[in-house]
């Protein structure tokens, strides 16, 4: 993707994900806007967006961080929400044996402290190969990628989601689970 898309697909990230109200947008409880209203409001903030430029961003984002309904009318970003606004109702999956989280080496004595925590996300992001997990830890700095004991963690308990995007996606995870 050029700039210009990468600019916009950050702006989307940014207003479907964290802040929707800074451009004067509600979002439903599963996340969605109409697409028209999201025009609207991004261009009385100065940013112009139409609908096939957002097309295209969801189309070829290769993170899938965005889908649009079936009806070709709303938007949504699938996961990694910060805003209250949004509870997406995710279908309960049972993980694989292991999943991995990337981080980076900074971030390490408080997981071993703490293990994983959300945050100010909704839920802990979790990747099913290391590739995808260093790619993440690499965001943050040093990568490190953990090893979840995921399918133990369902075995006792703990629940577990997919994304849209293939990203698992889960409350919390002790230390117990985490190897790496």
């Amino acid at each position: 993707m050029n700039k210009q898309y990468t600019e916009i697909s950050k702006f989307l990230s940014y207003i479907l994900r964290h802040q929707p109200e800074t451009i004067g947008l509600m979002l439903d409880s599963e996340g969605w806007v109409d697409i028209n209203i999201l025009i609207t409001c991004a261009a009385e903030t100065g940013k112009k967006l139409n609908y096939q430029l957002i097309q295209k961003i969801v189309d070829n984002s290769d993170k899938k961080r965005f889908t649009i309904s079936d009806d070709g009318l709303r938007i949504r970003a699938v996961q990694g929400h910060s805003t209250r606004q949004v509870d997406i109702s995710y279908e309960e999956r049972i993980p694989p044996e292991f999943l991995y989280h990337g981080t980076a080496t900074r971030f390490m004595g408080s997981i071993r402290e703490k293990g994983l925590i959300a945050g100010l996300r909704q839920y802990v992001h979790l990747s099913p190969d290391e590739k995808t997990a260093i790619n993440v830890g690499k965001r943050h700095g040093k990568p490190v990628v953990l090893k979840i004991k995921a399918l133990s963690m369902y075995e006792q308990g703990f629940i577990f989601y997919q994304a849209d995007n293939g990203v698992w996606l889960t409350k919390s995870v002790s230390i117990q689970f985490i190897s790496g």
